[in-house]
């Protein structure tokens, strides 16, 4: 299959290839040979001279952008995230309350989750790979917009049914912040603070969940279940005042719209950017939708890291069924102390990113590909296999400290090993991904989050009955068990991952690109 005839080829992001392009790696502009460059563009009848792109030092450029408005994108990036993470969780703060005023079962009730997530599961799928067709910024804008809208009917709601079903709706819409947002973090960072970025955009989508009980127990105590939605309206209008202040990042998406405004302004259609793949928006919709999809099911490295994180991120949405019973059923604590019981694992997030230049040492401290000079991807594996570790250990350590006869602090200290290593996980995981994919890193964690969701769905729903046989203990260890197991996966993607990267077909199309005279 040529470059051009595989269905990822429409825009590869090569930034060794672009036209005085950015490259990812370094801290400035190279200018390759033109006929180079020529030579593997879609179809060199296009005149070198009309072609659009990035000058040097262009302050549309995402990547050249100040400094402290990349802060200010990766922060909105990642309050915008907590917004979506807070509100799959703090729905469950009110459960007791829609018990006792609709009359249903605690397992209904957690439908309410359940639906959020599968919502979410959809709408990455969606509006993930949109954004690579129609930008970032109008996915952001409209998905956001809507899903405060939504927010509406779970509020004023008269039956269980009205939640289950704007809760799907605004699950879809809102997974647009958090599927695309580590792809903006990408658009605007190198290679060498990709990592640091991540980390300080994961301090909202990991901890998102946490805070959802920590707020929603005082939240439901005081004002009764129905603010716990009002609540997340409030905080995310003022996210949205945020989000409309964000240019769009995604580069061919820029240049297009430039080269666009070009032909307009001088009548001549013959400017153009490597970006123009030949076919119309319905066709690119198409391939943009259907790329996730083909992504997970063919690509090792998705196949691998999209089914570890969704193990361990279905094992932390059971936390708000174990928890619950850990502190309120066990000790009799009230809805909104036993919210605190999550603190535990929100300090544990804030360590392992606040351990993110230790982190970056040891990565750098591996010996470096003989071939490129780079140190090789798999170094960063290193981490997760210890964030994997740790999962483990928290697990476990919880599982046996978490009833009554033990002092509380014991199962809250647990925690926060746990979140250590999920926050070592996620960061690095997803700065693997992006690395990786480049330009289509939208698409690559938007799989990830649709299976991590679909298990994030529906594992709660299994947790009551698994906590009332297996009980509190048993149930814990096995899911410690299941967490130990799978530690084998970044292990063996540690020692073998190169050969897993050479078996990826997309990449090989990518390096073949690059190597092409």
């Amino acid at each position: 299959m040529s470059s051009l005839e595989h269905p990822d080829a429409v825009a590869i992001w090569d930034d060794s290839l672009a036209p005085r392009s950015y490259n990812a790696g370094a801290e400035g502009y190279a200018a390759p040979k033109i006929e180079d460059v020529v030579s593997r563009l879609p179809s060199i009848e296009n005149p070198p001279e009309f072609e659009v792109y990035w000058d040097l030092n262009d302050p549309q450029d995402p990547r050249r952008w100040p400094l402290w408005y990349k802060g200010l994108t990766v922060m909105t990036m990642s309050v915008g995230g907590t917004v979506i993470a807070i509100s799959s969780t703090i729905y469950t703060s009110g459960i007791p309350g829609l018990e006792q005023e609709f009359g249903i079962s605690k397992i209904t009730a957690l439908l309410g989750v359940t639906t959020y997530l599968l919502g979410m599961a959809a709408g990455s799928i969606i509006l993930a790979p949109l954004s690579e067709t129609i930008g970032r910024r109008p996915v952001y804008i409209v998905s956001m917009a809507v899903f405060l809208v939504l927010l509406l009917p779970s509020a004023l709601a008269t039956n269980i049914e009205s939640i289950l079903v704007s809760r799907f709706f605004g699950g879809l819409f809102g997974s647009a912040m958090v599927s695309n947002s580590p792809a903006s973090v990408n658009d605007i960072v190198s290679d060498k603070h990709r990592a640091l970025a991540f980390g300080f955009w994961c301090i909202g989508p990991s901890n998102g969940p946490v805070y959802g009980p920590i707020i929603g127990g005082f939240v439901y105590q005081y004002l009764g279940w129905r603010w716990t939605h009002w609540i997340v309206l409030i905080i995310g209008g003022a996210v949205m005042g945020l989000i409309l202040c964000i240019k769009e990042t995604y580069a061919p998406v820029i240049l297009k719209k430039r080269a666009a405004a070009k032909r307009e302004e001088t009548q001549n259609a013959r400017w153009w950017t490597r970006y123009d793949g030949g076919q119309d928006f319905k066709t690119l919709l198409k391939v943009s939708l259907s790329r996730p999809f083909w992504m997970m099911i063919t690509e090792p490295i998705c196949i691998f890291w999209d089914g570890y994180v969704a193990i361990v991120y279905g094992i932390i949405y059971l936390c708000f069924v174990a928890y619950p019973i850990a502190f309120q059923q066990e000790r009799g604590w009230s809805p909104g102390v036993g919210g605190l019981a999550f603190v535990g694992l929100g300090v544990g997030v804030l360590i392992g990113i606040a351990l993110e230049p230790i982190f970056r040492r040891v990565i750098n401290s591996h010996q470096p590909n003989k071939d490129t000079g780079l140190i090789p991807p798999e170094a960063m594996v290193s981490i997760i296999c210890f964030g994997a570790v740790l999962i483990a250990v928290g697990q476990l350590w919880f599982a046996w400290t978490c009833t009554s006869n033990v002092h509380w602090i014991v199962p809250i200290l647990a925690s926060v090993p746990f979140g250590t290593g999920n926050a070592a996980l996620f960061i690095y995981v997803s700065n693997y991904m992006a690395q990786s994919y480049g330009i289509y890193a939208a698409s690559a964690l938007s799989g990830n989050m649709f299976l991590r969701s679909i298990l994030g769905a529906c594992l709660p729903l299994a947790g009551p009955s698994m906590y009332g046989t297996l009980g509190l203990n048993w149930a814990s260890t096995l899911l410690g068990i299941v967490e130990a197991v799978c530690i084998l996966i970044p292990v063996v993607f540690y020692f073998y991952g190169d050969r897993i990267r050479k078996a990826s077909p997309l990449i090989k199309e990518m390096e073949r690109l690059q190597a092409m005279p």
